[in-house]
């Protein structure tokens, strides 16, 4: 089968980035661990389903049995014959099959095209230039000719597995889930067939991506039994705990995958959201401090492998929830850019506020109003911090606004009460 030579590289999704939205998704409880002054809880950010999935992992698939061969293409001659270009016979397959072997993918291609060109109903052919496209990571293309190498097949009653499971590896690849997972359930379900680990890490994957959620869920648990050090599975298994509102699950299965590939970012990051999110919801202050501090550590692994805004700033949430804010404070200032996020400016402000540093504290709050001035949360910070500093007037500016947005928010109400009379 073509799967036993694929490239690392070819064995997963690709990336894709997070944004600010995941850092609001847990900002609710971090920095609501002071007394002073006092959070209202933001409105909740409808996430996009892509925010979970980040970065798409290169799966590990347990070991194989290397005696099975890498492909099963037979050169064959075609149904009818064909006027043969100098130098070239369309009349056989061995040559093109031959440059497939010694890994002339592009060569094998060719040959193999003009071959199906001339006989347009020669199934190895068309098979031979889709294996070798797949190798070359044409995916759409590879998808395209095998497709036509089965439905040949299937006319002839001659359809073969590596046909079968080639064309789902080109759909996955290529993201065609809905036509993928046909073919990957066929793959797996083989009757007194050992199911291949990979293919059942591409058939969870088809599953969760066409909203087969619990599907997918059984069929990642499925690849963790086969083989328990699948990272990738492990990721997922994490991810669809977290949508599903299940940090506890989402926190085992993503240490697990964390241990089994620590440079796999995407489960760091999760990982240190999960803690956030069950911290920001636990009832016990003991357990809470116990989360925030976790969150830290998985942070602390997320950085070692990331260093873009997004990490440092879920960090930095990490850091604020430990009260751990003069190190919150060094590393949101070296991703507090012109371009950084309202939020980013935000959590700046508070760590510079917890460690007294006001007119830092002011410059960032300032900057976060600026980019989002309806954020009830800045003005309460942005109020405290005048206050603090006794710029009385600039104080009730921020309370009287975060009033405005909140009319009915007594803390609100009582400081603008409190710093009125010192106004001028």
């Amino acid at each position: 089968m073509l799967i036993k030579y694929l490239s690392h590289s070819q064995r997963g999704p690709g990336r894709l980035a997070i944004c600010g939205g995941l850092a609001l998704l847990v900002a609710g409880g971090v920095v609501g661990q002071s007394s002073r002054p006092r959070r209202v809880q933001p409105k909740p950010v409808q996430q996009k389903e892509d925010l979970l999935l980040l970065p798409k992992p290169t799966p590990t698939p347990a070991a194989r049995n290397t005696n099975v061969p890498l492909l099963d293409i037979k050169p064959v001659k075609p149904v009818a014959d064909s006027s043969a270009p100098v130098g070239v016979d369309t009349a056989d397959t061995t040559h093109a099959y031959t440059l497939f072997q010694q890994k002339q993918y592009a060569l094998a291609v060719k040959e193999a095209k003009l071959i199906a060109r001339n006989d347009p109903r020669n199934a190895e052919a068309w098979k031979i230039a889709g294996f070798s496209e797949l190798a070359l990571k044409q995916y759409p293309e590879a998808a395209s000719d095998l497709q036509t190498a089965l439905n040949l097949q299937e006319v002839a009653k001659q359809e073969d597995q590596p046909t079968v499971d080639a064309l789902s590896q080109a759909y996955v690849l290529s993201e065609k889930f809905e036509q993928a997972l046909p073919l990957l359930v066929k793959a797996t379900s083989r009757a007194g067939a050992q199911p291949d680990a990979l293919m059942l890490y591409y058939r969870g994957w088809a599953e969760y991506k066409t909203g087969k959620t619990a599907e997918a869920e059984r069929t990642f648990n499925a690849v963790v039994r086969a083989n328990p050090k699948d990272a990738n599975s492990l990721y997922f298994l994490g991810q669809i705990a977290l949508t599903r509102n299940d940090p506890a699950a989402a926190i085992a299965a993503l240490n697990r995958a964390t241990v089994n590939d620590p440079r796999m970012a995407g489960a760091w990051l999760l990982l240190t959201s999960a803690y956030l999110r069950r911290a920001a919801s636990a009832t016990e202050p003991a357990q809470a401090d116990a989360d925030y501090l976790s969150a830290v550590r998985a942070g602390e692994g997320l950085i070692k492998v990331r260093t873009d805004a997004d990490a440092v700033m879920l960090f930095g949430q990490a850091l604020i929830g430990a009260k751990q804010y003069a190190r919150a404070a060094t590393a949101l200032e070296k991703v507090a850019t012109p371009e950084a996020s309202s939020f980013t400016f935000y959590l700046l402000g508070v760590a510079q506020s917890r460690v007294k540093s006001f007119p830092k504290a002011i410059a960032a709050l300032e900057r976060a109003a600026e980019k989002k001035p309806d954020d009830v949360n800045v003005y309460r910070e942005l109020g405290y911090a005048y206050e603090v500093t006794k710029q009385y007037a600039k104080a009730l500016g921020a309370y009287q606004k975060g009033l405005s947005l909140v009319p009915t928010d007594a803390d609100f109400k009582e400081s603008a009460d409190r710093v009125r009379p010192f106004a001028k």
